[in-house]
């Protein structure tokens, strides 16, 4: 048999074969085109091909599954992929070289790969986010200006800034500087609107995301967030592989009698996490959770409420994940009695 390793890079990558013994049949650098990796590995007939989990990853994949082969999407934080743990001489040559040694003996860990639905959804949601954070950088600036002027800009949504703006009177220089960034506000708002009204179109029909809000405190972002990252619940075998896999599990060191258990791994994708942790937030205080809110309230009565809101994040995303795997709704009753 023979095996492919790919060092993908944006604009240049590194390719090299290798035979069933090891020796290298070519080895090549090679523009980052479809084509192109479809023409290199054309010689040899069907092969398995090993190649890191990164942004290109995808479309360079199914070009090569079209193309017959076997590709293989591996994680490069599973270090015997690359031989030895640390390397004093880095390079895409070498790094090729053990991609290729690690596909021949099978010393790799395989990445999942998304839907296309969900990358959809993920893409959206990115879009959205970027918005979001615009939009907040922008009514910040709008408080800092009005703050150094002794004007306080009222409570209330993003949305609803350049009506507040207006009713402080403001008048001169500063109302035509602030004038940009009311509009630049609207037009953002607008933008997030139309995101938010796709996501729903996409997530109406979808069972799973209609059974994950109904845990309190979970709403459509949430939701749809976290149904994007996990895509398929057979990927994980239990609850606790999520919280995980989000990087809601406390740090462990742990040798013979010495146990250190630290903050939070933050492993995993930091928006789903920081949802989480909102969602706690709001759950905390929603009345259609009361078993949960008891719970809560006892750990952060012994520990504080830093560490209860993380737990109870954690807690969530394996609610979360029981439900979808459960194909069930959330019944508070049966976590009382649970």
């Amino acid at each position: 048999m023979v095996y492919g390793a790919i060092d993908l890079h944006m604009r240049h990558s590194q390719v090299r074969i290798v035979a069933e013994d090891g020796t290298v049949l070519r080895e090549a650098r090679i523009v980052t085109a479809r084509e192109r990796f479809v023409k290199e590995f054309a010689d040899f007939g069907t092969m398995r091909i090993l190649l890191e989990t990164g942004t290109e990853r995808e479309w360079v994949a199914q070009a090569l599954e079209a193309a017959g082969h076997d590709v293989i999407v591996a994680d490069p934080n599973y270090a015997p992929m690359y031989g030895e743990t640390k390397r004093r001489i880095k390079t895409d040559r070498r790094d090729v070289a053990a991609l290729a040694e690690a596909n021949r003996r099978g010393w790799y860990r395989v990445a999942h790969r998304t839907s296309a639905a969900q990358r959809e959804t993920k893409q959206i949601l990115r879009a959205r986010r970027w918005l979001v954070q615009q939009r907040s950088g922008v009514v910040s600036l709008v408080r800092s200006l009005l703050r150094q002027s002794v004007y306080r800009l009222g409570p209330g949504i993003c949305a609803t800034v350049p009506t507040r703006v207006r009713r402080l009177g403001v008048t001169g220089e500063l109302a035509a500087t602030l004038q940009p960034l009311c509009d630049q506000v609207l037009t953002l708002t607008t933008a997030i609107d139309a995101l938010d009204e796709r996501l729903q179109q996409r997530t109406a029909p979808d069972a799973i995301v209609t059974r994950l809000r109904s845990v309190p405190g979970i709403g459509s972002i949430v939701a749809t967030t976290f149904r994007a990252f996990v895509d398929r619940h057979e990927r994980f075998t239990h609850a606790g592989q999520v919280s995980a896999a989000i990087g809601l599990v406390p740090r462990e060191d742990r040798s013979a009698e010495r146990r250190h258990r630290g903050h939070i791994t933050k492993a995993g994708p930091r928006e789903l996490r920081s949802l989480l942790i909102q969602a706690a937030w709001v759950c905390w205080r929603h009345p259609g959770s009361a078993t949960l809110r008891a719970w809560v309230d006892r750990l952060a009565a012994r520990r504080g409420r830093r560490v209860a809101v993380v737990a109870l994040a954690r807690r969530l995303s394996r609610i979360l994940f029981a439900l979808w795997r459960d194909e069930a709704v959330f019944d508070a009753q049966k976590l009382a009695t649970a």
